[in-house]
C-alpha cells in the first residue's frame, strides 16, 4: 500500500480564488468516485453554536481526548449541548462532515470558515496518465486539499493565508512525486510552491 504526499500549489488570503483554483485542479482528475469532506476548528463557544446551526449533518469531536470525554466518540449537531459552560470545557472542538458528494457542500463551507483553521478535501479521484512525462494514472492518493488559515496538512501552523495543495503517490524520492505534482499544478496555471507535506 502506497502513501500520498503533498505538494503545494497555491497561498492566497482571497478564499474565493481558493476554492476556485482547489476546483479546477480537482477537474483535472476522474472525479466519477469522487467525494468531499470538510471541518473545522472551533475554539470558542459562539462558533461551536454558529457552526452547529450552519452545518446541522456536522460531527463534533475532540482531538485530544481524555477519558471520561463525551467527544471520544463524536456528537452529532442534533445532539450537541447548547450549554455555554459545558461547551467551554471541551473547547476546542472539530466539527466535520465527511465523504459527502462533490460540489454537495464546499461553497457553503467556505463562507462559513472565517477566521478558524479549516479544511476541504476532495479524494477517491484519479489523475489521468500522461505518457509524454512517464506519468501513470494514480487512483489511491490521487487528492485536493484546501487548508483554510493554515499552511500545513497537520493543520497546526497558523496563517492569514490559504493553501491549495494537490496529493499524489508517494514513491521513492527520486522526483517523480515532484514532477507528477509539477504537471497537474501546470493544468491549472500553477507550480508548486514549496517543498512536500506528508
Amino acid at each position: 500500500m502506497s502513501n500520498p504526499i503533498a505538494y503545494p500549489i497555491l497561498r492566497t488570503p482571497d478564499p474565493v480564488l481558493a476554492l476556485h483554483m482547489a476546483r479546477q485542479l480537482v477537474a483535472v482528475g476522474d472525479r466519477q468516485y469522487g467525494e468531499v469532506s470538510v471541518g473545522v476548528e472551533l475554539c470558542t463557544v459562539p462558533e461551536v453554536l454558529r457552526i452547529r446551526e450552519a452545518l446541522p449533518d456536522a460531527w463534533f469531536r475532540k482531538w485530544d481526548v481524555r477519558a471520561p470525554n463525551p467527544f471520544a466518540h463524536g456528537v452529532h449537531a442534533s445532539e450537541l449541548s447548547s450549554d455555554a459552560d459545558f461547551l467551554a470545557l471541551h473547547l476546542p472542538l472539530w466539527a466535520s462532515m465527511e465523504d459527502r458528494p462533490m460540489g454537495s457542500v464546499e461553497e457553503d463551507f467556505a463562507a462559513l470558515v472565517g477566521p478558524n483553521i479549516g479544511e476541504i478535501l476532495w479524494s477517491s479521484l484519479i489523475w489521468p496518465d500522461v505518457p509524454d512525462r512517464d506519468i501513470r494514472h494514480e487512483a489511491d492518493n490521487a487528492r485536493v486539499s484546501l487548508l483554510f488559515n493554515c499552511r500545513t496538512q497537520d493543520l497546526d501552523e497558523r496563517s492569514d493565508d490559504h493553501t491549495v495543495l494537490v496529493h499524489v503517490r508517494r514513491r521513492n524520492r527520486d522526483g517523480t512525486e515532484e514532477r507528477h505534482a509539477s504537471w497537474l499544478a501546470e493544468q491549472t496555471g500553477l507550480s508548486v510552491i514549496g517543498p512536500p507535506q506528508e
